[in-house]
């Protein structure tokens, strides 16, 4: 069985997927066998055949250099770009919990290591009718640690601390905060680390400047981190 982290975020349109990227280049280009995975991916593009391409998954596989198959990433895709349990409403074909952890487990016979990628902020419903699930079901089924992607700048205290709480409040392991769009030596920013590990007691692992390229993470690192 692989193991893996579950990259998670304080909201949408934080980088949770250019993380992730960055996070699967970092351990595809020190030789680990590894692969990501998305349960539900919406807003996405349809191809000239009609299907839809999982344009996270696409993005993904670009910078890290993974050869995976696209249509081994993510089991539920969605046009609509609005939560996933709303997407699956108007266009059907809504996450089946079962369905999730198959995939992932056929991934897990493949790799060493899997970066899975939540959808939203932590508290995203993935599915809302006769059936909840929510994305924390989802981290809890597939038994991953996680870590906490956030934007660098204002207000980033209150929804690292919020986010961190209620994670734990529901069992989940946080391994770690990454700061996205980072800018060194702004003042704010440089005391939001600060304040973000005092304050939950969670590590800032690395920041990201826009539109980085890598991490300062080592890979050997990240790997234990996995475990």
């Amino acid at each position: 069985m692989s193991k893996g982290l579950f990259v998670t975020g304080t909201g949408t349109d934080v980088g949770k997927t250019f993380i992730a990227g960055l996070l699967l280049k970092k351990l595809h280009e020190s030789g680990f066998r590894c692969a990501y995975f998305k349960a539900a991916m919406s807003g996405n593009d349809r191809a000239p055949d009609g299907g839809l391409i999982p344009g996270d998954a696409r993005h993904v596989r670009e910078v890290s250099g993974i050869s995976q198959p696209l249509e081994t990433m993510c089991p539920f895709v969605y046009e609509t770009a609005v939560s996933p349990h709303l997407a699956a409403r108007l266009e059907g074909n809504p996450l089946d919990l079962e369905t999730v952890k198959n995939g992932f487990d056929r991934l897990a016979e493949q790799y060493d290591y899997i970066i899975a990628e939540g959808s939203g902020g932590i508290v995203c419903p993935l599915r809302y009718d006769e059936k909840k699930v929510f994305l924390t079901d989802v981290i809890s089924a597939l038994k991953m640690p996680c870590l906490i992607v956030a934007n660098a700048g204002l207000g980033t205290i209150n929804s690292v601390v919020l986010t961190v709480e209620y994670m734990k409040a529901r069992g989940l392991a946080v391994k770690g905060l990454i700061f996205n769009r980072f800018h060194p030596g702004d003042v704010m920013e440089e005391d939001n680390k600060i304040m973000c590990e005092a304050m939950t007691g969670v590590p800032v692992l690395a920041c990201a400047e826009e539109n980085a390229t890598d991490l300062d993470l080592d890979a050997d690192f990240l790997a234990a981190l996995c475990e």
